[in-house]
């Protein structure tokens, strides 16, 4: 079972994204940048929804972080800001895609087959 670590500080999100992908994937659970960054390294997981506004480590820089160590591993980011320039600024960090909350479902598990199978 492909594990996904999820980088997000609000538990409303964590319950939906856990709801929808608990029964396919081992999840994983970060509540801030450098604790998403710490399991990252630490857990190796098959890919990572990352928040990009998060306490203690933005998003961003978690990401930077995490490309040092793990430059293959996918990175969703997942943000409530829906302008361009946020998209831009995700996947200069290092995200490989980007969704706006709230997450649609159907793009989301279209996303990790394509990264994951």
């Amino acid at each position: 079972m492909k594990t996904i670590l999820i980088v997000e500080d609000t538990d409303l999100n964590i319950d939906l994204l856990t709801q929808l992908l608990e029964d396919d994937y081992k999840l994983l659970i970060a509540k801030d940048g450098s604790q998403g960054v710490n399991m990252a390294l630490s857990k190796k997981p098959d890919l990572i929804l990352m928040d990009v506004s998060l306490p203690i480590l933005d998003g961003y820089e978690a990401t930077r972080q995490i490309r040092k160590s793990l430059p293959h591993t996918p990175i969703i980011g997942l943000s409530a800001h829906a302008m361009d320039g946020h998209k831009q600024k995700a996947q200069d960090a290092g995200c490989d895609e980007y969704l706006t909350k709230p997450v649609n479902d159907v793009l989301l598990l279209d996303m990790l087959k394509r990264f994951l199978g």
